[in-house]
């Protein structure tokens, strides 16, 4: 029996993924010349810093299997929940002022705010277990389909560590190499960060009142119409056919082809009409410009359907939960 359970015990050491240093990746030296010649980095430095570096499959592995393949309903119940209602209501309640400040300031209501942070980390609870290095590595010289943006990213990750002083070998961060209570990319927190609470320093790390102010400064920066609609449901008649519905146009234009929203809107609107799959069938929504730029954070229409209706039974519940 002992045997046996070694055997079984070095089968399974052997099936764990393989990680490996870095520093052997193709293409990884001449990205060292570049720090070098366009950054001024120290050549011995980025060679130590990369000999510690691992090169993950398993980030690899996660980025090829986004939350997005998952079925709309069961997407939508991991994050428009009990749970991210409830501590959405008592992050508002702590937050309420820098909340209707950022509002304020940057046109983005406090529900949209506070709902792309509980859908991204739980309101800071889960900011992701990978080391920000290893994963932007392995994904800058390792995935060849978006390796360009994730290059990118790497060298956003070390100016960004310079200027913060962040020890590169202790970030920890999303399998994409997203870090902080709001997930930002490293270009995003460099493009989009503010100090909000006035310490004069940035931290979306550690300092919920920074990540507030940096998701409305990102949806404005992406386009964000203050008082504008995000998406509304949309009633559909038989006529429509599929190829028709990913196309932008002005909301008489839908209603000619039978699409008309379920609550009044300016017939000038531009939407697109996006669908999910729900128990009963089809669900239709018109989807305008502000959902598109939800989407400039994560890519899916999974994902800003998910912030809107998170956002949508936050607001709800403070009507009887909160202080105005």
């Amino acid at each position: 029996m002992k045997i046996i359970r070694i055997v079984i015990a070095l089968l399974a050491w052997l099936l764990v993924p393989y990680s490996a240093h870095s520093a052997t990746l193709p293409g990884l030296p001449e990205f060292i010349d570049e720090m070098v010649a366009e950054h001024q980095f120290r050549r011995g430095e980025l060679e130590n810093l990369f000999a510690h570096a691992q090169h993950l499959p398993a980030v690899i592995d996660a980025i090829s299997r986004p939350a997005t393949t998952r079925p709309w309903l069961k997407y939508r119940a991991a994050f428009v929940n009990p749970k991210r209602v409830r501590l959405g209501l008592e992050f508002w309640k702590k937050y309420r002022h820098t909340l209707r400040r950022a509002e304020q300031k940057y046109g983005v209501p406090q529900e949209i705010i506070i709902a792309v942070i509980g859908v991204e980390t739980i309101y800071g609870q889960n900011a992701g277990n990978f080391l920000v290095l290893d994963a932007l590595t392995t994904l800058a010289f390792d995935y060849p389909r978006r390796a360009v943006f994730f290059r990118g990213e790497l060298e956003n990750y070390l100016l960004l560590a310079r200027e913060q002083q962040f020890d590169l070998l202790a970030i920890r961060g999303s399998y994409a190499g997203a870090l902080g209570i709001p997930q930002f990319m490293p270009g995003s927190y460099r493009n989009y960060a503010v100090d909000f609470n006035g310490n004069r320093t940035i931290d979306l790390l550690r300092e919920d009142q920074d990540a507030i102010g940096s998701v409305a400064n990102y949806l404005r920066g992406y386009g964000w119409i203050k008082g504008e609609p995000v998406a509304v449901r949309a009633r559909v008649g038989d006529e429509i056919g599929l190829g028709e519905i990913r196309t932008p146009r002005s909301l008489a234009e839908w209603a000619a082809a039978g699409v008309a929203p379920s609550v009044s809107i300016a017939p000038d609107q531009s939407a697109r009409l996006v669908d999910f799959t729900v128990e009963e069938g089809k669900e239709f929504w018109l989807a305008f410009n502000n959902f598109e730029v939800i989407t400039r954070y994560n890519n899916s229409d999974f994902y800003a359907m998910s912030v809107l209706q998170l956002a949508e039974e936050l607001k709800a519940a403070r009507k009887t939960s909160l202080p105005k």
